[in-house]
C-alpha cells in the first residue's frame, strides 16, 4: 500500500509493509527513551576535482632522462638486483614493449633483448614527473628520477620543452632540484605537511607509464609511516605507478603536501598503497641543494633501536618511547658526551623522541658543530648530557670494540644448573673488561628456556636498572625477581648492545 504525503512542498511516497506502522512515543503518551548520540561525521558528498586540476595542472611537468650508453654498458637487460630496486622504488620508464618472439623487455628499456646501442649513443633512460617551485624555473622531483642521467628534459603541459640542469640530489630523502631557463612559469604553492589529517582528500598528478598529465585521487591513509628510510612518509591510497615518481601530492586547497616517491608492490605497479616525501622536509632539503648542491646533516655517533613495552615497564618508563642506544661510536660526539649503550634517549634539544626514527631527523636537522642537549633515561632517572653535533659522513657507521680477546676464556664463577632466567654465567677477566671497555658484566656460558634468545659469549651488562658486577651478584638479583613481572637484560653481542625482555621461571631452581 502506498501513501502520498507532502513535506516541504514536495510530494513523497512511503511504502507501508504489512500492518506494521511506527508511531512516535510522544503520540502514544510515552516518555521517549534516552539513547546515546551516535558519533557521526558530516559527509556532504564526493568532491569535484576539476577546478583544482585546472588550477594546479599547468605547474606539473614531465621529466625525461637520457644517458650515454657505452659498449658493454647498460644495453643489457636488468639484473636481479636492479629488478628488486624497480619493484621497491618506481623510477619511471616506458611500458614494456614486446621483444623478439613476443617477449616483453624490462621497463625503461626499449631495445630488443640482447641488442646493444652503438658506443656513446644517448638513449632514453626513463620518464618521471616533477613540479615547478617558482616562476623563475626551479623544479622539484625525486633523486632516483635523475640518478645516473646524462641529460634531463622538462616538458610543460603546453608542450614547451626545456633542457634542465640538476642542481643537486639527496638520496636519503629522495629529493632533487632542477633548474630550467624560463620566466613567468606556472608554479605551485607549498602546504604544511605537519597539518595534514588522515582521511582528507588528495590528488596526484604525473606521467604514469609515460601518460602525461594523469590525475588520480584518494585519501591520506596514514602519517609518519616508517618504511626503513631516513624519513617517515605520508601514506595514501592515491593510484601511483611507474612514471609518477617526483610528482606532487596535492590537498584540496591546491597546496603541495608531498612528493610521490614509493609504492608497496609485488608486481611493480600500484597495489593500493603509495608513499610521499613530506613537503616540509623536501623544502628544507631543496634550500640546501639550491645553495650548495648537497645536503649536510648532523650526527652524534650512536646506533639505536625501538623501545618495547616490556623494556619500558622494566626500566620504570611510563610509556614505550624514546630510542634505545645499542652502540656508541668510540671517540664520537655521543661517547664524549657520556652517552652509554643501554641509555634510552627521550629528548634531543628539548624535542621529544617518541620513536627511534625521530632521532636521526632531529639530529640531522641540527647545525654542524652546534651544542645540543640529549636527555637520556638511565637507572630510573633522567639525565641531561651536552653533545656537540658532528657532520654526518656517507656510509659512516658507529664502531665499537670487539668482544672477547683472542685466546681468552671467561672464568665461570661455578658450574651448575641454570638460574631462574635459564642462564649459566661466568665472571669476566680483567683483560676482557679492558677490551670491552666495561667495568663489570658477566659472560653467558649457556642459555635455555626463556633465555634461549641469548647465546654463549653474550655479555650481560645490566638487569633492569642494576649494573652487573659479577656472576655472584647477578645470580642473587635473579633469585629475587618476581616471576609475574617481565625483566630486561642489557646484552652485548659483538659490537651491538640491546635490551632483551625475559620473564623468570617460577619453577626453575637455583644452582
Amino acid at each position: 500500500m502506498k501513501n502520498n504525503f507532502t513535506a516541504g512542498g514536495k510530494t513523497l511516497s512511503a511504502l507501508l509493509v504489512g500492518a506494521s506502522v511506527w508511531m512516535s512515543p510522544a503520540l502514544l503518551g510515552m516518555a521517549p527513551a534516552t539513547a546515546a548520540a551516535p558519533v557521526t561525521g558530516a559527509v556532504l558528498g564526493l568532491p569535484d576535482f576539476a577546478d583544482l586540476v585546472d588550477k594546479v595542472g599547468p605547474a606539473v611537468v614531465n621529466i625525461r632522462t637520457t644517458e650515454v650508453v657505452k659498449q658493454g654498458g647498460r644495453g643489457e637487460e636488468l639484473g636481479d638486483e636492479e629488478m628488486q630496486e624497480f619493484l621497491r622504488r618506481f623510477f619511471g620508464g616506458a611500458i614494456p614493449q614486446p621483444g623478439p618472439g613476443g617477449k616483453a623487455t624490462p621497463p625503461g628499456r626499449g631495445n630488443p633483448r640482447g641488442r646493444r646501442q652503438a658506443p656513446e649513443e644517448p638513449v632514453q633512460r626513463g620518464v618521471g614527473s616533477g613540479f615547478i617551485l617558482s616562476a623563475d624555473g626551479y623544479v622539484m622531483t625525486n633523486a632516483h628520477v635523475v640518478e645516473g642521467a646524462d641529460e634531463v628534459f622538462v616538458t610543460l603541459t603546453d608542450k614547451r620543452e626545456f633542457k634542465a640542469k640538476v642542481l643537486g640530489a639527496d638520496a636519503r630523502t629522495d629529493v632533487a632540484v632542477l633548474k630550467i631557463e624560463g620566466d613567468k612559469l606556472p608554479f605551485l604553492i607549498m602546504g604544511d605537511s605537519d597539518k595534514i589529517r588522515v582521511g582528507e582528500w588528495v590528488i596526484a598528478i604525473g606521467s604514469p607509464f609515460n601518460l602525461e598529465n594523469t590525475v588520480t585521487a584518494g585519501i591520506i591513509s596514514a602519517k609518519q609511516r616508517d618504511t626503513g628510510d631516513y624519513l617517515a612518509l605520508i601514506q595514501s591510497d592515491v593510484a601511483v605507478n611507474p612514471g609518477n615518481s617526483g610528482g606532487p601530492l596535492i590537498n584540496m586547497r591546491g597546496e603541495v603536501i608531498g612528493i610521490n616517491s614509493q609504492i608497496a608492490t609485488l608486481s611493480g605497479a600500484y597495489n593500493g598503497i603509495s608513499f610521499a616525501v613530506p613537503i616540509d622536509e623536501a623544502i628544507r632539503v631543496s634550500e640546501q641543494l639550491k645553495k650548495s648542491g648537497k645536503v649536510t646533516r648532523g650526527r652524534i655517533g650512536v646506533q639505536i633501536g625501538e623501545v618495547s613495552k616490556e623494556v619500558a615497564e622494566s626500566l620504570g618508563l611510563k610509556n614505550a618511547q624514546g630510542a634505545e642506544v645499542s652502540l656508541v661510536e668510540p671517540g664520537g660526539p655521543a661517547d664524549k658526551a657520556g652517552i652509554k649503550s643501554g641509555d634510552i634517549i627521550l629528548k634531543f634539544n628539548g624535542a621529544p623522541v617518541t620513536r627511534s626514527s625521530d632521532l636521526p631527523r632531529l639530529v640531522g636537522g641540527t647545525a654542524i658543530n652546534s651544542k645540543a642537549t640529549v636527555t637520556v633515561w638511565r637507572k630510573g632517572q633522567q639525565i641531561d648530557l651536552p653533545v656537540v653535533v658532528a657532520e654526518l659522513e656517507p656510509e659512516k657507521g658507529a664502531k665499537a670494540s670487539k668482544g672477547k680477546g683472542k685466546g681468552e676464556q671467561a672464568q665461570p664463577e661455578a658450574q651448575g644448573k641454570p638460574n631462574a632466567l635459564g642462564l649459566v654465567v661466568s665472571d669476566l677477566t680483567a683483560d676482557q673488561k679492558k677490551t670491552l671497555g666495561v667495568g663489570g658484566g658477566v659472560a653467558v656460558e649457556s642459555a635455555e628456556g626463556v633465555a634461549s634468545r641469548l647465546q654463549e659469549g653474550d655479555i650481560v651488562l645490566q638487569l633492569n636498572n642494576s649494573e652487573i658486577k659479577d656472576a655472584k651478584q647477578f645470580n642473587a638479583l635473579v633469585a629475587k625477581l618476581d616471576p609475574k613481572k617481565p625483566s630486561v637484560l642489557l646484552v652485548r653481542r659483538g659490537e651491538a648492545t640491546q635490551f632483551i625482555s625475559l620473564r623468570p621461571s617460577s619453577t626453575a631452581k637455583e644452582k
